[in-house]
């Protein structure tokens, strides 16, 4: 089978986007697919991991990237330069099917060909990641995303959710009918990280390290974050606490606002972007992973900390944080996104070693649940099913409508 990936981005960049791209695309290669990632971070082609990896950055100056700063207007920018990429690539050699992100709808001018099967795999809407707007043009602006997103979705030929709750997340925001074949398919790690069970764990000398991976954005629950450290930190100077400090990975300090208190900017070590050496060796440095997003589509994070036995603080907000580190116990849930429920969850942690290792057991006892062999195998699937889906309404026939399948 020969597979189109459409990638915003594509390792070595450390986004979490990225991340489930390689694995997608590697493991289908894995599998005998014969895999092109198209990617816009990037110009010209190689290959990795037994995938080609076609980049073509928008020209610096050229129409499409000037279009792409024009506001609701210029979310048409990358999918046009997808489109000519993929479809000069299909003219000379046909791929089967092709697959895209749903996020800000990099596939839509793809979407509904019959000779090219689209197949979105939802990560979070933009919805969930944009600030209120402020203006007239930020409204417009993502208008024009969420409009996208939609007709994408909504002209895909099949779809792919990371969890049964995310997928219906993803029906209600952009009403889906529920005719399209449709399945639920969590996402693997990369073999490094799937080997890191091995790391050791630190020992309880010097300050307790906790470490958060994300964007300051209050889906990821950056706000609580900040207010429990500020919480926190008091709590360390009076000695109730032991000292801790807080490593942020894709945070740069710039993003740390004006007001924070001083004793909670001492505790703080805001790093940006890491490359995937030192984001390892921030995990295997970690005695606990802070994760208090308020939604995730699946949550990498989550899984990657689980991946190193390190116990996780996170939301019960979250349906992914309560399947995948409630239900086995692999660290302490907040009741709710804020400053005083984290600091309430995580100050048993930071007092108590044993109860720390407790929780280290419990997290290596639930990873290693997701592997390359099931997401090549329930994603390959799931093309057949689109394909036979598209190549029915070529032939003027409706395709019988299926439930979500749930793997």
């Amino acid at each position: 089978m020969r597979v189109a990936y459409l990638a915003w981005d594509y390792p070595p960049a450390p986004s979490g986007l990225s991340t489930a791209a390689r694995e997608i695309a590697e493991s289908l290669a894995g599998a005998g697919a014969d895999v092109t990632v198209f990617t816009l971070d990037r110009a010209g082609r190689d290959s990795a991991g037994g995938v080609t990896v076609a980049g073509f950055a928008l020209r610096p100056g050229g129409g499409l990237a000037r279009l792409r700063r024009w506001g609701a207007a210029g979310h048409l920018a990358a999918p046009l330069a997808f489109r000519h990429a993929v479809l000069a690539a299909h003219a000379c050699r046909p791929f089967d099917v092709a697959e895209a992100t749903n996020w800000y709808a990099p596939a839509v001018l793809l979407a509904g060909r019959r000779d090219l099967p689209l197949v979105t795999r939802s990560s979070t809407p933009a919805i969930f990641t944009r600030d209120a707007p402020e203006t007239l043009r930020d409204r417009l602006d993502g208008w024009a995303a969420d409009a996208l997103e939609r007709a994408q979705a909504r002209g895909s030929a099949g779809l792919i959710a990371n969890t049964a709750e995310h997928g219906a997340v993803i029906a209600r925001t952009y009403g889906l009918s529920g005719r399209q074949p449709e399945a639920v398919i969590g996402l693997s790690l990369p073999p490094e990280i799937l080997a890191a069970r091995d790391a050791p764990y630190p020992d309880a000398a010097g300050p307790v390290r906790l470490l958060f991976v994300g964007r300051a954005e209050a889906r990821k629950g950056f706000d609580a974050l900040l207010g429990a450290v500020a919480i926190l930190a008091d709590d360390a100077e009076r000695g109730a606490v032991p000292p801790f400090r807080l490593d942020l990975i894709g945070v740069p300090p710039a993003d740390l606002p004006a007001g924070l208190s001083e004793a909670a900017r001492a505790r703080i070590h805001a790093l940006g972007r890491v490359p995937a050496d030192a984001l390892a060796q921030a995990y295997a440095n970690a005695h606990a992973v802070l994760a208090p997003s308020r939604y995730e589509s699946f949550g990498l994070v989550y899984q990657e900390a689980l991946a190193y036995g390190r116990p996780v603080v996170a939301c019960a907000q979250d349906a992914s944080a309560r399947a995948f580190v409630g239900a086995p116990g692999a660290g302490p849930l907040a009741r709710e996104a804020t400053g005083p429920a984290l600091a309430d969850a995580l100050r048993p942690l930071l007092v108590d070693p044993a109860l720390r290792q407790a929780y280290r057991s419990r997290a290596l006892a639930a990873s290693g649940r997701f592997t390359r062999a099931a997401l090549a195998g329930e994603t390959l699937d799931l093309y057949a099913r689109a394909i036979a889906a598209a190549r029915s309404r070529a032939r003027g026939h409706a395709p019988a409508t299926e439930a979500p399948q749930s793997r």
